[in-house]
């Protein structure tokens, strides 16, 4: 057992999960320097090539971390070698209320319902627009996912507002991103995943192609899109043959589930916390059965970042081996603290 392990039992559970969040979150920005020298440096650099970028290693940070852009150096002085931040929506918005984000300890679970929380994509633009000033001249830093999606109050069912708003985000956003993710996966707008069905995703991923390629000139920003784990696997095969129609540079399998199957917790607690996202080790299972169904129709060379219930080190391998060009990980880091991206890439080197 760490010292995080004990003091994640003995202090952090007895703080409301989202200010125990912000918490940890500032204080590792204001370590970050240190966090460099202590984690980061220790962490075993193998670089991954793909869409046409170099990753420093395979491990990545998923979206809904940092939604803001607000500790993206600080979070790769742990070692990871990709933060994707967001979502960010075309207009800023509080998300849904209080409480919002819940843990499932005997599961390792968290259990989200935030609700796009953001300050929007032009705040965002201009905070990614400061740090790129800042750190010009300086050695590279981590590569920076980009991750979008729809603004609630954009009614969706309305096809041609929703592309707008996505274009958007696009629009501002594209220029700092190293790739873009399309998210039409979360459970907690309402409405959202309906834009996973075929006829309604392929129009809003040309506008965003489009939109990408107006703001953005001398490289063409890769574009993913990701997807949520309660897709039927028909569903999932009809969104790897999009892919590969429309030319996409990579999928990123899962998103967070409305299941809650098999859970070890409590079931008067699971019932309390209600309805959200389900991310953390009960989505272990499902995630990498997507991953193992995209595979079956999508080349090798295309990038497949595999997410969901990636705990250790193991996890991580197991998902390389499925099939994963990449991983990415949430839930795995908020139990495991500052040192566990560095442990992961110690396992994965030996």
């Amino acid at each position: 057992m760490t010292a995080y392990d004990v003091a994640f039992d003995r202090l952090l559970t007895r703080i409301d999960p989202e200010r125990a969040h912000h918490l940890g979150f500032a204080g590792l920005r204001a370590g970050a320097p240190a966090t460099a020298r202590v984690w980061g440096r220790r962490a075993p650099a193998a670089p991954v090539r793909t869409m046409g970028i170099t990753f420093p290693n395979a491990l990545g940070l998923a979206a809904g971390f940092d939604k803001n852009a607000v500790g993206v150096d600080a979070l790769a002085s742990l070692g990871f070698g990709h933060v994707e931040i967001g979502t960010v929506t075309g207009q800023p918005q509080p998300g849904n209320p209080q409480p919002r984000l819940f843990r499932l300890t005997a599961d390792r679970a968290v259990v989200n319902r935030m609700g796009f929380n953001n300050d929007g994509a032009e705040a965002v633009a201009h905070r990614l627009a400061g740090r790129e000033r800042r750190r010009a001249g300086r050695e590279s830093g981590p590569v920076l996912g980009v991750n979008i999606g729809k603004t609630k109050v954009v009614p969706e069912d309305d096809q041609v507002a929703v592309e707008a708003d996505y274009r958007r985000s696009a629009g501002l956003l594209a220029p700092y991103a190293d790739y873009l993710v399309v998210n039409v996966s979360s459970p907690n707008t309402p409405g959202l995943r309906s834009l996973q069905s075929v006829e309604r995703l392929q129009p809003l991923l040309r506008a965003v192609r489009t939109r990408a390629d107006q703001v953005v000139s001398g490289r063409r920003v890769p574009l993913l899109v990701k997807i949520a784990p309660d897709l039927a696997d028909e569903d999932v095969l009809a969104v790897a043959d999009l892919a590969l129609a429309e030319e996409l540079d990579g999928v990123i399998a899962t998103n967070t589930t409305i299941s809650r199957d098999e859970l070890a917790s409590d079931p008067a607690e699971v019932e309390r916390i209600g309805a959200g996202g389900l991310s953390g080790a009960p989505l272990r299972a499902r995630a990498t059965e997507v991953l193992r169904l995209l595979r079956t129709r999508l080349p090798a060379d295309l990038c497949v970042i595999g997410v969901g219930g990636i705990g250790d080190a193991q996890d991580a391998r197991d998902r390389l081996a499925a099939g994963a060009t990449l991983v990415q990980a949430y839930s795995g880091f908020v139990y495991g603290g500052p040192a566990w991206p560095s442990r992961v890439l110690r396992g994965l080197a030996a």
